[in-house]
């Protein structure tokens, strides 16, 4: 299922949100129906993001933008554009870089202890993987997030991750 609505990019009154997109009425309430969690954003400049729509806890919902999207996207405060909003079909929520999946089969023990994650820190370890532009260092950050699971069993523990991180890289 797809809908697709025009909305303005603003700046959200708030200490936690900056910019985002409001998701009209009739388009949250197809999804909230169908209980659907995450999406697949297309902008009308050919751009996809995967992400969830979030509440402002008064029935209204929205698209969070940080700053680095806005800029891919070329977009400034006060652009209105179309949007195209879908059911995320992946299986974790967003596309798994190849460096990822290609560590799983390296790595069988930590891909295990990455499957018994919760899906939000799933996202959170691709995210990380995916993040820089290099190749090589995402195949590096691959390698050491799955020995880091296998080593520590599976328990995650993001600011020991980090410092998982910092010690391979010293190496």
């Amino acid at each position: 299922m797809k809908k697709v609505f025009r909305s303005t990019l603003q700046k959200m009154d708030s200490a936690v949100w900056g910019l985002y997109f409001d998701i009209p009425d009739t388009v949250s309430k197809v999804f909230l129906e169908k209980n659907v969690k995450r999406f697949v954003y297309s902008f009308d400049n050919g751009k996809k993001i995967h992400r969830a729509m979030l509440s402002r806890g008064d029935g209204q919902y929205f698209l969070y933008v940080n700053k680095s999207l806005m800029k891919e996207l070329g977009y400034s405060l006060g652009t209105e554009v179309e949007i195209t909003m879908e059911e995320d079909q992946s299986e974790y929520g967003m596309p798994l870089p190849e460096e990822l999946e290609e560590a799983f089969g390296l790595f069988p023990e930590g891909h295990e202890h990455f499957e018994a994650l919760t899906p939000g820190k799933q996202r959170t370890l691709i995210y990380m993987v995916d993040k820089p532009k290099r190749v090589e260092t995402r195949v590096k950050k691959a390698v050491q997030i799955l020995e880091y699971l296998e080593h520590y069993k599976g328990k995650l523990d993001f600011k020991e991750l980090n410092n998982w991180f910092k010690l391979k890289n010293n190496i």
